[in-house]
């Protein structure tokens, strides 16, 4: 019997799976698919966006990463994100009173932060799990006008990344090896890196909303499990298009690439939370990147999207080549 590997289930297995769930609801304006953030359902006037997602790879601060994940997966359908419930499984004989009181801490000062509202949830402790799991799930809303599908991205459209790669990787391996980091870089490098949580920070709530307040954005895709090149394939695999990118305009962290150096691991592979995909007319490129350079928000024009039969391919030290795919996050090399 074949056993599947830490991390994503399998795409292909998943649309099989997915596939057995048919929509009959007419409200239900986006279902569950590859490479789409949330869901998407008609309210009236606007439409509700629902999003849940868990916080698996590390345990600390886990309620700041499990607000900001799931609230950038609302803002990439250009909607904002206003309620968060959270369940809480805590590990039998270790957990405290204080560990508790962190976790409620650090999700409702990010949640305060983004203006969202704590308005839910579950929490116990649970049978056989030897570290705490907060799964979130959160709602929003967005102007019908102003709804981000993925699905539109087009051959012809550039594709922009706001901030570097493996911001969210980063910080985890940064603390939780730690030890070995320091000895390498010092710990001044180790203080930098687990910091990357705070800056240059895991949230893209404001890239999304700046970007589809001044243009007509056409999709927009967070990448997380997988790293970068998983999330430019699942955009591309929703929008039935190809994809050329300029390795040389990633921007990837000095301490990501030392950190990734030591490790043996690939940055483009290394989950990504923190950065943000957009994906639009080019005509609108120039005036997207200002607004967020304006707002402190540093954004590239990294590629375009090309016919499906194309493929996806990089341009690495001026040779084109195939895009790296990742059955697994890198991060699983090193955790």
């Amino acid at each position: 019997m074949k056993y599947f590997s830490i991390g994503k289930l399998d795409y292909r297995l998943l649309e099989r799976l997915l596939g057995l769930n048919p929509i009959s609801d007419p409200r239900v304006i986006v279902g569950p698919g590859i490479g789409e953030d949330a869901a998407v359902i008609d309210f009236g006037k606007k439409y509700l966006v629902a999003k849940t997602d868990p916080v698996t790879f590390t345990t600390h601060r886990i309620g700041r990463y499990a607000v900001n994940v799931n609230a950038n997966d609302i803002a990439t359908m250009g909607a904002t994100p206003k309620w968060f419930l959270a369940t809480l499984l805590l590990p039998e004989g270790k957990t405290t009173a204080k560990l508790v009181t962190q976790i409620f801490k650090d999700i409702i000062q990010s949640a305060q932060k983004l203006d969202i509202t704590l308005c839910g949830g579950h929490t116990e402790i649970s049978y056989k799990i030897d570290r705490p799991i907060v799964i979130g799930h959160m709602l929003g809303e967005v102007e019908k006008d102003k709804l981000v599908v993925n699905a539109n991205a087009k051959p012809g459209d550039d594709l922009l990344l706001t901030k570097g790669i493996a911001i969210e990787g980063t910080a985890i391996i940064a603390r939780e090896r730690a030890t070995e980091i320091e000895r390498e870089f010092g710990n001044r490098f180790v203080k930098r890196a687990q910091a990357f949580i705070e800056k240059p920070g895991l949230s893209v709530v404001a890239d999304a909303l700046l970007s589809n307040k001044v243009a007509r954005v056409h999709a927009m895709h967070d990448p997380t499990e997988g790293g970068l090149a998983t999330g430019i394939m699942e955009l591309t695999k929703t929008s039935g298009t190809g994809i050329v990118i300029d390795e040389e305009k990633i921007l990837c962290y000095k301490e990501t690439g030392q950190i990734c150096k030591l490790f043996n691991i690939q940055p483009l592979g290394l989950i990504a939370s923190g950065a943000l995909l957009i994906a639009l007319d080019p005509k609108d490129t120039k005036e997207v990147i200002a607004i967020l350079a304006k707002n402190g928000i540093v954004c590239t024009r990294i590629g375009k999207f090309t016919k499906k039969n194309e493929g996806l391919k990089l341009i690495r030290k001026d040779k084109l080549v195939k895009m790296p795919t990742f059955k697994v996050d890198e991060i699983t090399k090193v955790l």
